[in-house]
């Protein structure tokens, strides 16, 4: 790195660009995102953008390092700001202190004081100028080559990743962004010239995934072949990428009316024997609460990603927060037990959503995967993920019982369910308490047994050791889940590297939670800290509700918008006492 701008925090760089709408910030991101990949390196891009449906002020944050990245740092190196309009509403996400560099063109006006008075240093460039000698010159393009300078990351690789990601609007564009990159490299290095570095040859191997990506192509590699849903922030991409993979998969994407029409679109399906799946966030899974009832009742396979937002009601959908944890575990009516999984990063959004869908076909439910935004619209340069390959698919009864019994009460508590046109093999299946055989019952017997059957069949089930990450030893213990994983496991490194000893557990299976297994994987741990991103700490209460933690377990929510960053974990274990 050119240490002769800033200083690099923890072997990471991490950048902020920003704009107004239609600077192209979110775009400088991408192409940044897409040449540190080329340059042999993992990085990680989250975005932050006003709640506007269309244009407002929008920020690309970017972390980078020669080992993998699965959280933000804790400031940032280098701010590059298009221009200053509406900055401001992005000045608590973007943390800079004296070591840190901003680069500005100067006809922009003022820094505003609240980004200068960190002490952080003022590049001035002439940017705009620079772009208007260029025909078709952008000015997100010259600050990138300007922040490929500073961050000595290779022209070349810079050039080629604008070509690639630029390469929908034509062969002009590409051309003027090429020469406004490699002039934005001039405006800093003065001319001087920079070799290509050597591209290692793991490093063409690497994905640029996002989350809402990685959790579609987990549903197409558990077998899903059905989707209905109704577009909603931030979920909606996976829809988008789904779209077309599934057509080519002889599967079907079917943009639902509203968020009710879509869970009985998939239930549908499922009951004709299509693996089928749902994708929505906090409102939208509102709405689906009683459709959802009903497949635990009929025990009907379905699957509902949840991307989670800002709440309550409409919130703020554009940031993130991990807020839905307690209507996704209780917000179903009566006693309806049912799967919830939480992914732990971008990478595992694959295997974990992939695993959801594998459970509800076996086990004949509903699972309910949570994500967020700051894991659903951020993307991550990652190495090939290992692909898991789950032997779970729904059990098909060949040959019917006579009498067929649909719900039968067995041994697994998994009850014999036949493909549509089964000889013999016709059932109802509705929403009301019934018999082993699927007639409307009112008899307590038959309702407490097939109560006790729909939760035996989960409790008992082996999930095997998928259910939680566990890492390190210790008598500190960090508990969390979800997003907040990848934070915690690089406080965790840091602390160890200071000389505590800490074990992290990241749950990734929630419901059912593995209490007993949970309690021995924390063992004699003097503190256990649960780190979560809302405001009313529901994972540490859920566990304590499952008496899970002991009594001396402390909690660390805090709501979002504003990430959790590391140093904020490191600080409480070091401060020692109540969090």
């Amino acid at each position: 790195m050119n240490h002769s701008y800033f200083t690099p925090h923890e072997n990471a760089v991490s950048i902020t660009i920003t704009g107004s709408g239609g600077s192209g910030a979110v775009t400088a991101g991408l192409v940044l995102l897409e040449s540190v990949a080329r340059a042999g390196l993992y990085g990680l891009m989250g975005r932050s953008v006003g709640p506007q449906i269309r244009g407002g002020e929008s920020a690309a944050m970017v972390r980078f390092s020669s080992q993998p990245v699965d959280c933000p740092g804790d400031r940032f190196d280098l701010l590059v700001a298009l221009d200053w309009r509406n900055v401001l509403r992005f000045v608590d996400e973007i943390p800079l202190d004296e070591r840190s560099l901003i680069i500005a063109d100067p006809a922009a006006g003022d820094a505003p004081e609240a980004l200068t008075q960190s002490g952080a240093q003022l590049l001035t460039l002439p940017i705009k100028e620079i772009a208007s000698g260029v025909k078709g010159g952008r000015i997100n393009m010259v600050a990138l080559g300007a922040v490929g300078a500073v961050c000595a990351l290779p022209p070349d690789a810079m050039t080629e990743s604008a070509a690639h990601t630029l390469a929908p609007k034509g062969d002009a564009v590409v051309a003027a962004a090429t020469e406004c990159i490699l002039k934005g490299y001039d405006s800093v290095a003065e001319g001087r010239s920079f070799a290509a570095a050597p591209r290692p040859e793991r490093a063409r191997a690497r994905w640029n995934i996002s989350g809402n990506e990685a959790s579609g192509l987990g549903a197409l590699r558990g077998g899903v072949r059905f989707v209905a849903a109704y577009p909603i922030t931030p979920a909606t991409e996976i829809l988008e990428w789904l779209a077309p993979r599934l057509e080519q998969l002889d599967g079907t994407l079917l943009q639902a009316e509203d968020e009710l029409a879509s869970v009985n679109m998939i239930i549908g399906a499922s009951f004709g024997g299509v693996p089928a799946l749902t994708t929505t966030s906090g409102p939208g899974l509102s709405l689906m609460m009683e459709g959802l009832g009903l497949a635990v009742a009929s025990e009907i396979p379905a699957v509902v990603v949840n991307v989670m937002r800002g709440g309550p009601s409409t919130g703020i959908p554009t940031k993130s927060e991990q807020a839905d944890l307690n209507i996704a575990i209780y917000g179903f009516h009566g006693d309806a037990p049912h799967l919830v999984l939480a992914p732990l990063s971008i990478t595992d959004c694959i295997a974990t959503t992939q695993w959801g869908v594998g459970l509800a076909e076996r086990l004949q439910t509903v699972a309910i995967v949570l994500t967020d935004q700051s894991l659903g619209q951020a993307r991550a340069v990652i190495d090939p993920p290992e692909m898991p390959l789950f032997t779970l698919s729904r059990q098909l009864a060949d040959q019917p019982t006579d009498p067929y019994l649909r719900y039968r009460v067995t041994a697994e508590a998994v009850s014999p369910v036949t493909a549509p046109g089964t000889a013999d093999g016709i059932y109802t299946g509705d929403g009301l308490e019934h018999n082993e055989r699927g007639a409307p019952s009112s008899i307590a017997a038959d309702h407490l047994a097939q109560l006790e059957k729909r939760q035996r069949k989960l409790e008992g089930f082996d999930y095997g050791k998928r259910w939680a990450e566990i890492e390190g030893e210790g008598d500190i213990c960090l508990l969390t889940w979800g997003s907040s994983a990848g934070v915690v496991f690089e406080a965790a490194n840091r602390l160890r590297a200071q000389g505590q000893t800490v074990r992290v557990l990241a749950v990734r299976l929630l419901a059912p939670l593995r209490t007993q297994i949970l309690r021995e994987a924390i063992g004699t741990a003097q503190r256990v800290l649960v780190v979560e991103q809302n405001h009313q700490a529901q994972f540490f209460h859920y566990l304590n509700a499952q008496q899970a933690l002991p009594p001396s377990a402390e909690s660390y929510a805090r709501p979002g918008p504003l990430p959790i960053r590391p140093g904020e974990i490191v600080d409480l274990v070091q401060q020692g006492g109540d969090v």
